[in-house]
């Protein structure tokens, strides 16, 4: 059985008209940051690995809950700067939020999950239930 990804984001419509630069590519002037980070989930015998790229971001950023078997990641960041200079004052926000929820198989151990932060990648372990590993080959006597 495998992972089942979800994703907890409202239609883009709204960034892809307000943020293009009609003569091709992408302007985001305001800072703001709707992208949500890429995902891979990888299926080993003994557990899932997800890994979700987020550099520059610090441990203490993320979010990881786990809530009726839906594991949820997220991250809120929001910064601020003020430069004074002789005339004029300059005030700059940045935020930058995202969630991505996973919906796990019966099959993973809740229990044991494990979660590290290294090189802006994200790695959340699954281990599986014992039940659920899989069994080495073995030969059946004939009574």
């Amino acid at each position: 059985m495998s992972l089942i990804k979800r994703t907890d984001r409202l239609p883009l419509i709204f960034e892809d008209i307000f943020n293009t630069d009609w003569f091709g590519g992408i302007v985001n002037e305001n800072k703001t940051s709707f992208n949500t980070p890429a995902v891979n989930v990888k299926e080993n015998d003994n557990d899932f690995v997800i890994e979700l790229a987020a550099p520059g971001l610090v441990k203490e950023d993320f979010n990881i809950e786990l809530d009726n078997d839906v594991l949820m990641i997220s991250s809120e960041v929001k910064n601020e700067t003020t430069e004074e200079k002789d005339n004029y004052t300059r005030k700059e926000f940045s935020y930058s939020t995202f969630k991505r929820s996973f919906t796990l198989p019966d099959t993973v151990n809740s229990v044991d999950i494990l979660a590290s932060y290294d090189n802006g990648i994200l790695s959340v372990t699954l281990p599986k239930k014992e039940e659920a590993k899989v069994q080495p080959k073995r030969l059946i006597e004939i009574s």
